[in-house]
């Protein structure tokens, strides 16, 4: 007879669990420490693996959430900062909503090695508390006016914190699931943290000024999360597990950067989640620049805007752009997502001189869409190329070592491409200051993005030795 798992973690003594025609027994240790997991063993996946599984996966799913509605909490702070008494100039905005993006890729890299270090829950408790800092800090500095822009600068670059979250998130969660698994549950994961971004848009301004008698609680956009913030470390704390299977693979990163295909894979994979975190964060700001009649709507003495619906969209098209590669073949999906893309740009660009905040809207929602995507697509195509190099070098699409640098690819490449994060908002403040507007910038978006359709159809549409004959 199987004894239950104890969710508490209080147990002073390691003790076994195991069911009776599983070949899996797994040890529960203090500290919420479990030895011995195995997913791919049908019996304890079906028995007790799955309810685990599928527990830590909700309580990660809500930490990274939060991760990035900190990370992108400036994107919206950006357009109420003038009613609140600041002056702030284009190049200055876009530097706040842009280097968030940038301290944020460049946390990836070691928050990706963080779950294996320190353990996931662990680190989940660790990475949410981080959060607190950034929040509080944004309620205090925005309350002054005449805070000096180096001190927004910081506060927004601590932000940073929450966009590491989705690099040790998806790292922890996959060591959980078996293979068979392991797409659907990270692509919910990758969802529920992309859906932040949308829901700091929609709320912020609403809490902002609910109740404000024609002034801005604007110190409660950085606030309101803290009670979630501390929600969030708890019930990581008292439901979630470290799993001491969970190992740092560093001869695994350092091969997978010998890979070519990484660097190729990266690029494409900035042209798709990087478009995407980066028009996510400036789209407020662009609907203030040019349709500031547009930019707000007051619903009693709520106000709220649009700009949510962008990062809403491409958020819920991220899992059907996997599932469509799945089917039709990652490259062919991403071709896809890069010819929506350029139609969604040279849309913008035709369309801006009629003065439609409708038609913009409509564009920009299929440029939202196309990357939304597009990020699935990418994503899937990363363990087919490394099984089929796998196939290609030593003959087995299967092999540990293909596995290994299949895995951490997508840690180093999801790290890479949010680099897009920060370019997006550099280039369009480059085009304003040299032009006045941002039609330069959406045409050289538009020539990286048919760059990068060639380069998928080229390397990878059409069968190659290198990968084994397979179309990816």
């Amino acid at each position: 007879m199987a004894m239950s798992l104890s969710t508490t973690p209080h147990s002073t003594a390691p003790h076994s669990t195991a069911d009776t025609a599983s070949r899996t027994t797994i040890v529960r240790r203090p500290g919420r420490w479990i030895d011995g997991w195995n997913p791919e063993d049908d019996v304890f996946w079906a028995s007790q693996g799955r309810a685990i599984a599928r527990r830590n996966l909700r309580w990660s799913i809500f930490a990274e959430f939060l991760g990035f509605i900190v990370w992108q909490l400036w994107s919206i702070v950006v357009v109420l900062l003038p009613a609140a008494g600041f002056t702030l100039s284009t190049t200055e905005s876009f530097w706040l909503i842009s280097l968030p993006s940038l301290v944020g890729a460049t946390m990836r890299f070691p928050y990706t090695f963080a779950v294996a270090l320190f353990g996931g829950r662990n680190w989940t408790i660790v990475s949410a508390g981080l959060l607190l800092i950034p929040a509080a800090l944004l309620g205090v500095v925005v309350q002054n006016p005449e805070t000096p822009f180096g001190v927004l600068l910081l506060v927004g670059a601590l932000g940073g914190f929450g966009g590491g979250n989705f690099a040790s998130s998806m790292a922890n969660i996959t060591y959980f699931f078996p293979q068979r698994e392991k797409g659907w549950a990270l692509g919910l994961n990758a969802a529920g943290g992309n859906l932040g971004t949308s829901i700091a848009q929609l709320l912020v301004p609403i809490a902002v000024t609910l109740g404000a008698a024609g002034t801005l609680n604007i110190q409660l956009a950085g606030w309101m999360w803290i009670p979630l913030i501390l929600l969030a470390m708890w019930g990581a704390y008292r439901f979630m597990d470290n799993l001491s299977s969970a190992k740092a693979d560093f001869a695994g990163a350092a091969s997978a950067l010998r890979e070519p295909h990484l660097w190729v894979m990266a690029l494409l994979y900035i042209g798709t989640f990087g478009s995407f975190i980066g028009f996510a964060g400036v789209f407020p700001k662009l609907i203030a620049d040019q349709f500031p009649e547009f930019s707000t709507f007051h619903v009693g003495t709520a106000s709220l805007t649009l700009a949510f619906l962008g990062a809403l969209v491409g958020s819920l098209a991220r899992p059907y752009g996997g599932r469509l590669a799945d089917r039709f073949g990652g490259a062919r999906m991403t071709i896809v997502a890069f010819m929506l893309m350029i139609a969604g740009a040279l849309g913008l660009i035709l369309t801006l001189p009629l003065g439609s905040f409708w038609v913009f809207l409509g564009c920009f929602l299929l440029l939202f869409v196309a990357t939304g995507m597009g990020n699935g697509a990418t994503y899937r195509m990363i363990p087919s190329i490394f099984a089929a190099r796998g196939a290609a070098t030593a003959g087995d699409a299967h092999s540990v070592s293909a596995q290994r640098k299949g895995a951490a690819a997508l840690g180093l490449i999801s790290a890479i491409g949010a680099y897009g994060g920060f370019v997006i908002p550099q280039v369009l403040a480059a085009s304003h200051a040299a032009t006045g507007g941002y039609t330069a910038a959406f045409w050289g978006f538009i020539a990286a993005y048919a760059v990068m359709l060639v380069v998928t159809a080229a390397v990878y549409l059409v069968p190659r030795a290198s990968l084994a004959g397979h179309r990816i």
